[in-house]
């Protein structure tokens, strides 16, 4: 079962800017020009109020704090959205010297990341944001920062349900941000049969798909596996899968496996899922190469609403992607991170919800992640 999970203001007001659906929900609300900027205004408010609250608590002063960040690999997409995310909120909204945020590129190899952590350790820094390579060496490090007394702040790449009960049974000073991916892949079955022929578009019965998948030994990758499809089932839709495999959040490879499948199961196959919108832009080359039209004869999700897919959503090129809110996620995770330096009690799980986005709501989701 879950720990207790909790969305900071500041989460909820980038929610409250993103969300063209109730924020969590799984109805898209009507929006307006109005509307979104009420939404916005107000979110901006709640921003403010946050981050001012935030730096009097712990005093109003970071400028001698030392941060250590390790990212699982640069060349992520998602993931350099999100450290520069977190690096302009650390500096510019909470004070934080630019020069004592250091942050390192794990290049995708858990034993140069857990070289990363040692060197922060001897450096001295004051709190450590960690987006694992390997989410299961969570244990071993965590022990590593409580021996040195540095709180430490995981993101996006959840440690297991365990490892987060050891953190609250044992009173360590460790907390997990990200958003719960069962709801992603929620979103992107629903939008499959929000569809008008709800996925099944040549009449025969059943939703036949291919999935292709991050990394399966990553619970992210699982659950938008897993629960994409249940939302398929759930409706009472049968599926079948024609193809389910690994593609390593790696555009190039989303491209090859897509190309391989449409030679393999030709106009069979009537839904792609991919578990990131960089697999799912690979997936398009391959339709657009072997002449398909997306939402004519097949759909295509994805998830993280990458700036270039959102931009296909609004030309009819994608059938729909999920926001995963890098900027609440950021504002979240560097919150965490003071409230450790501060001495205040942390939750050991922080969500931050993700949002449908569809071609209704896409130009203004545009608008705002660019």
């Amino acid at each position: 079962m879950k720990l207790t999970k909790k969305v900071t203001a500041m989460a909820m007001a980038s929610c409250m800017i993103l969300s063209m659906t109730a924020c969590g929900g799984s109805k898209p609300a009507e929006t307006t020009a109005a509307a979104t900027e009420a939404a916005t205004t107000e979110a901006a408010k709640e921003a403010e109020t946050t981050a001012a609250e935030v730096k009097e608590a712990a005093g109003g002063d970071f400028s001698d704090k030392k941060v250590g960040i390790s990212i699982y690999k640069f060349d992520d997409n998602f993931m350099t959205l999100y450290r520069t995310e977190l690096e302009r909120y650390l500096t510019e909204e909470l004070g934080f010297k630019k020069e004592n945020i250091t942050i390192q590129d794990g290049k995708g190899d858990q034993a140069e990341q857990t070289n990363q952590i040692q060197n922060f350790i001897a450096s001295g820094v004051d709190v450590m944001i960690l987006n694992l390579v390997q989410a299961s060496s969570a244990p071993q490090v965590t022990d590593m920062c409580k021996d040195a007394g540095i709180p430490v702040v995981y993101i996006n790449r959840e440690p297991d349900t365990a490892e987060e009960e050891r953190w609250a049974s044992d009173s360590i000073s460790a907390t997990y941000v990200g958003a719960d991916a069962r709801q992603s892949g929620t979103y992107q079955g629903e939008e499959i049969v929000e569809t008008a022929n709800k996925g099944d578009i040549n009449g025969d019965g059943k939703v036949s798909y291919i999935m292709v998948q991050g990394d399966p030994e990553n619970v992210d990758a699982q659950y938008r596996t897993e629960f994409s499809v249940k939302a398929l089932t759930d409706a009472g839709l049968e599926v079948e899968e024609l193809l389910l495999q690994r593609g390593d959040w790696d555009q190039a490879k989303g491209q090859q496996i897509v190309q391989d499948a449409l030679t393999q199961f030709g106009d069979k196959i009537e839904v792609v899922f991919c578990n990131n919108d960089a697999m799912a832009l690979g997936a398009l080359q391959a339709i657009d190469a072997a002449g398909r039209k997306v939402n004519e004869d097949i759909y295509l999700v994805g998830v993280d609403a990458l700036t270039e897919a959102v931009q296909d959503i609004t030309e009819g090129k994608m059938t729909g992607t999920v926001f995963n809110d890098y900027m609440g996620q950021a504002k979240t995770a560097a919150d965490m991170a003071v409230k450790f330096l501060n001495g205040e009690t942390v939750d050991p799980v922080n969500m931050v919800d993700y949002v449908k986005v569809t071609p209704d709501n896409a130009k203004d989701i545009l608008d705002i992640i660019k």
